[in-house]
């Protein structure tokens, strides 16, 4: 039986550690909550996880080498969310501590959010609310029909080829760009990089944050799009240059862009740049509904009970270093015995 520490805020807990998921990781052992409003990190956070065997860490929880070395009872850190890139993985395994990550769920919902910022994007539905709010008149401007149009998908893993099916829906033609595109549907286009931001009227950025993405919209990439395109970010900050997003807005180069993440706080799109009017800004939303939020917390579960039994989870990233769990006598095989 394990004692487990969630990282999560109260509020932070209600939004995404739904109580069934707690109710399946009750089955393995005792909860410990953490009380308080604030984010915990280091060697608070190491403090306030003292003598318990698992850390559940949200996605807003960094951990950093000072937390691994202060957290002598930790076996393993389990994020409740797919991307780790606030976790210092080396730094855990230096100290025997698995990290693993969680599954995404969310491709319905960031694929259904990107198609509402598509369409306001394509025919300024927030501006106009925004205007008559403010007891102006909007202008009436023409907007992009979208069906007919090109969309190009930069990334085409679980939420691209989710946003790929609802924009054949609407009858748009879909190019994709990615290194390991796997077999493609009827009418989907498989194009490099620079040929697909060339033909494409919508451009989302879908792709995961590598040393190689880092940059990959800067301003060669902006200059490369029609003239008038839009363009969206579900992805990450990292893989756009925001400076040469302005600067692409500013000339009319891009003529719209909407973002749900960014380089402010927790993700979210800056200031600077969600509050101009040619920019559609959300607040790092994508997941954030019921059902993704609690498959990632369920699925978070399942790896518990996975440890329980002695097995790791497919999801472990550092399994070869997990030495902590090693020494509590269990063999910690896969769970396909490998």
């Amino acid at each position: 039986m394990f004692r487990m520490f969630l990282t999560h805020t109260p509020e932070a807990l209600e939004l995404l550690f739904p109580p069934s998921a707690r109710a399946d990781l009750a089955r393995h052992g005792t909860l410990v909550l953490n009380p308080g409003p604030d984010v915990l990190g280091g060697a608070a956070l190491a403090r306030a996880a003292a003598g318990c065997d698992l850390v559940i860490a949200d996605r807003q929880t960094g951990l950093d080498a000072a937390f691994f070395d202060a957290a002598e009872d930790v076996l393993a850190v389990m994020r409740c969310a797919v991307d780790i890139s606030t976790i210092d993985v080396a730094a855990a395994s230096a100290q025997g501590v698995l990290v693993t990550r969680s599954i995404p769920t969310f491709a319905a919902s960031v694929s259904e959010l990107a198609l509402g910022l598509m369409i306001d994007a394509a025919r300024g539905i927030s501006r106009a609310v925004t205007a008559y709010r403010a007891g102006q008149e909007p202008g009436v401007a023409m907007g992009l029909q979208l069906q007919g149009s090109t969309l190009g998908l930069c990334g085409y893993g679980v939420i691209g080829r989710h946003l790929a099916g609802l924009a054949q829906a609407l009858g748009m033609r879909v190019l994709i760009t990615d290194p390991a595109p796997g077999a493609l549907p009827p009418g989907i286009e498989a194009l490099p990089f620079d040929q697909m931001l060339a033909r494409a009227d919508v451009v989302v950025c879908l792709a995961p944050a590598t040393p190689q993405t880092v940059g990959l919209f800067g301003a060669s990439a902006f200059a490369r799009m029609k003239p008038g395109a839009l363009f969206l970010n579900l992805a990450r900050a990292a893989l756009v240059d925001e400076p040469a997003l302005e600067a692409a807005l500013d000339s009319g180069q891009i003529a719209c862009a909407a973002l749900d993440v960014g380089s402010g706080p927790d993700q979210r799109p800056p200031s600077r740049l969600a509050g101009r009017p040619d920019v559609i800004a959300t607040p790092h939303i994508g997941g954030q509904t019921p059902q993704a939020s609690e498959g990632q917390a369920l699925h978070v579960a399942s790896q518990v009970a996975l440890l329980a039994q002695g097995l790791l989870p497919s999801e472990a990233v550092n399994a070869g270093a997990a030495t902590r769990l090693r020494a509590r006598g269990a063999a910690f095989i896969s769970p396909t015995g490998a």
